[in-house]
């Protein structure tokens, strides 16, 4: 696959692949599979592309399979619009699972059959204090739990609860099937977890039949064992449940089994991972859905105009470590705009147009400028630009008054237009209030191209747009969701929707593109000479595109790397 390393034999081998690589040599396992599971309750980000990034290349790279699987065990969060979502999304980044999508829902009769041989290994009980007691008994870091009055109940009598809850004759809330392992533990997570819970909600593959559902830690490491994973490859803040991943497997005396390995999750700069704030977002409004292209999810870096290549290329930088750390969102912005540079075809827009009228330039002639496409990509060949007498420019090629260091546009100064001709600026028109709503110039015929026959040098280039042949456009320029760099980190007495920036989306109408952009394809992607790149957002017509700025031309990750470097 492209952009994708061939494997452990030309890559160093980071300490999972090397974890993998000793089970193979050593025999523990024969093959390799590994899981993506995510839970069906919103839409993946760019976190979630990491480890999918991780769970297949690591499957990819030892000649095995990577199952999806949906974790979807509390159907009180859950929808079939979010699994479509994960699928496409795991596609879109490049990835292909092994058969069919599964389903932990796949194995609920299967985990209620191993619930109840918990029970008669007198390893589980029904209790039945509430969820605060619950919360009251397990203890604290510094202080041991105590026991529940119904742990040691008989295996009969909870066996018969167990069926009973089953059934639907308690009410939610009312009793839970609990493991019993240690209440003295200093791992919370040991001190009896919940198993089951009874929670009356309509599941969105098995409907209503059943009423009592299995927790994560108990359905993670049962369904791993079904679908013969070798290695179940999660995120650090699983580490402190791996004991309970273990006890699980080992209680039901399976052997060989799958073996959990954690690695660093994947924390972004001006944004957040949380799929909850992220639902907060999209229900309260701040965003316009989940595709939003300020979102951090696959779907909002699609509509963006990221590419599956670039976001590959930022999870095998960012590597595979047992750390965690905050990657600077410099770096995704530099692999877009690398990826991006060498296949988005080059055009020309102006987003605040300024009128010119070529005062010298023939009013009915209209010549077409022959401009190539994209410079690092001989194979995508040129266009032709038709130029008139009266053109737009960007508003801010010029100044009335220059300051200094300023060498567009200006009385008296000689600029190019891309491609075109060199033009002096002779007069200024202003309306009734002051503004300047048009520039007087002249060019000279014999710089066809851009080029000067007696060698005169000239210190700035303009993109321009042709009036008669303008296109009108929509142009939303998107910046980061947050004015700080670490959002998830919101002090106690803030809320961190106070740091959501004002300025994270500017909407710019009546700006002028070449008449070859009067119906680009949805989810085309652009580079706006001198500007940035950009992508057809999918609430384009025809005649009325519209384009999302997917990045800006300014890389602060190269020099980043640069001053690093000195």
């Amino acid at each position: 696959m492209d952009g994708l390393k061939a494997g452990p034999d030309t890559a160093p081998l980071d300490f999972i692949r090397t974890i993998v690589s000793e089970d193979l040599r050593t025999g523990r396992h024969a093959y390799v599979r590994t899981r993506f599971p995510p839970e069906p309750n919103g839409y993946l980000h760019i976190g979630h592309a990491k480890a999918i990034c991780v769970d297949f290349g690591v499957a990819r790279d030892f000649g095995g399979t990577c199952n999806l699987r949906m974790d979807d065990t509390n159907p009180a969060k859950e929808d079939v619009e979010y699994v479509d979502s994960i699928q496409d999304d795991v596609r879109w980044l490049g990835f292909e699972w092994g058969g069919e999508t599964l389903y932990a829902s796949d194995y609920f009769e299967q985990l209620y059959l191993w619930a109840e041989e918990l029970i008669r290994r007198d390893k589980a009980y029904v209790d039945d204090l509430t969820a605060d007691e619950i919360r009251e008994y397990r203890g604290t870091l510094t202080e041991a739990g105590r026991g529940s009055p119904y742990r040691n109940r008989p295996t009969e009598e909870s066996l018969d609860l167990f069926r009973r809850m089953r059934a639907g004759e308690f009410p939610d809330g009312s009793r839970v099937l609990r493991a019993k392992i240690d209440m003295a533990s200093p791992n919370l997570n040991l001190r009896d977890p919940v198993l089951y819970r009874i929670r009356r909600e309509t599941h969105h593959r098995t409907g209503d039949d059943w009423c009592i559902y299995p927790l994560y830690d108990y359905a993670h490491p049962l369904s791993d064992q079904i679908e013969g994973v070798t290695h179940s490859l999660c995120t650090l803040e699983f580490e402190d449940h791996r004991p309970l991943y273990d006890w699980v497997l080992d209680s039901l005396s399976f052997d060989p089994r799958p073996e959990q390995i954690e690695f660093a999750r994947l924390n972004l700069t001006y944004t957040i991972m949380s799929k909850r704030r992220l639902l907060q977002l999209v229900q309260e409004g701040r965003v316009s859905g989940w595709d939003d292209p300020r979102m951090p999810t696959l779907s909002g870096l699609r509509r963006r105009g990221y590419t599956p290549e670039a976001v590959r290329e930022f999870c095998e930088r960012i590597g595979v470590a047992k750390k965690e750390n905050v990657v600077d969102m410099a770096l995704l912005e530099h692999c877009v705009r690398d990826d991006l540079n060498r296949r988005a075809p080059r055009v020309m827009g102006v987003l605040e147009p300024l009128r010119v009228v070529i005062e010298n330039y023939p009013e009915d002639r209209v010549e077409e400028m022959e401009v190539v496409n994209n410079p690092e990509d001989a194979r995508a060949g040129v266009r032709r630009v038709p130029f008139s007498r009266v053109i737009y420019i960007e508003r801010d090629d010029f100044r009335e008054t220059p300051p200094k260091k300023f060498f567009r546009l200006a009385p008296g100064r000689e600029v190019r237009l891309r491609n075109a001709y060199l033009v002096t600026c002779t007069g200024v028109v202003k309306d009734a209030s002051g503004e300047v709503v048009e520039l007087r110039c002249t060019y000279d015929p014999a710089t066809r191209g851009g080029d000067a026959p007696d060698g005169r040098k000239v210190k700035a280039t303009l993109h321009w747009v042709s009036a008669a042949h303008a296109v009108d456009a929509e142009v939303r320029l998107y910046d980061r969701l947050f004015t700080v760099e670490n959002p998830g980190l919101t002090p106690p007495d803030r809320d961190w929707r106070e740091f959501l920036s004002p300025d994270s989306l500017r909407v710019l109408t009546g700006c002028k593109v070449e008449p070859g952009l009067a119906d680009p394809k949805p989810g085309a992607r652009y580079q706006f000479e001198r500007i940035g790149y950009f992508c057809v957002d999918p609430d384009s017509s025809p005649g009325r595109p519209v384009f999302n700025r997917t990045v800006g031309l300014k890389d602060t990750w190269a020099k980043i790397e640069s001053k690093t470097a000195r």
